[in-house]
């Protein structure tokens, strides 16, 4: 006979309009688990959500489950920050199970839309070389600030997305500006 042992994964989604997480619990057979719930803490003021739990299963979540959005509207990007899963089976939350993570799909967006606009064949080395290593440091801050929140280390997550964020920033702003220009002026051969 198995023992109620409560787990939650937050699935990756690949997408700012949804937040995946799946039960991975295990229940015994008897007594039957009969409110499984899940409140789900929102960063940046938006305070908590209870919410229905489907047990064994894989829950996506929106703008508009979570009260962030009018249903009657587009659905909207759930915003990035630090967020408390605590997940429960009975309404009095005596058996539960708490996680934080910290959800980065917007300002991985940003970096991968970066990543894509930069044009690796037409830079200079130099430019090129000084290129993938800015975004290889902005990828391992947004790597950094995932840790920490999956550590418990709320502040830490935070300075460090906040970090990676003002990183992009610059790097969308101030990019190598590459128009081809200089690989034609400095390196095409004329057939």
């Amino acid at each position: 006979m198995a023992t109620l042992n409560l787990d939650i994964l937050v699935i990756n989604t690949y997408n700012k309009l949804t937040l995946g997480i799946a039960d991975i619990s295990t229940y015994p057979d008897s007594p039957p688990t009969t409110n499984p719930i899940i409140a789900i803490t929102i960063p940046n003021g938006f305070g908590q959500v209870s919410l229905p739990f489907t047990q064994n299963n894989f829950n996506v979540f929106n703008s508009q489950s979570l009260g962030l959005s009018d249903p009657s509207l587009p659905l909207t990007p759930i915003p990035d920050g630090v967020y408390t899963l605590t997940y429960s089976v009975d309404p009095s939350y005596q058996n539960f199970v708490t996680k934080n993570f910290n959800r980065t799909d917007i300002l991985q967006e940003r970096f991968d839309e970066a990543f894509m606009k930069l044009d690796m064949m037409e830079c200079d080395k130099a430019v090129k070389t000084q290129s993938k290593e800015d975004l290889d440091t902005i990828y391992y801050l947004i790597q950094g600030c995932i840790a920490a929140a999956n550590e418990c280390a709320i502040k830490e997550s935070n300075t460090l997305y906040r970090e990676a964020w003002r990183q992009l920033d610059y790097f969308i702003n101030n990019n190598c500006g590459c128009t081809g220009n200089n690989y034609i002026n400095n390196f095409k051969t004329t057939f």
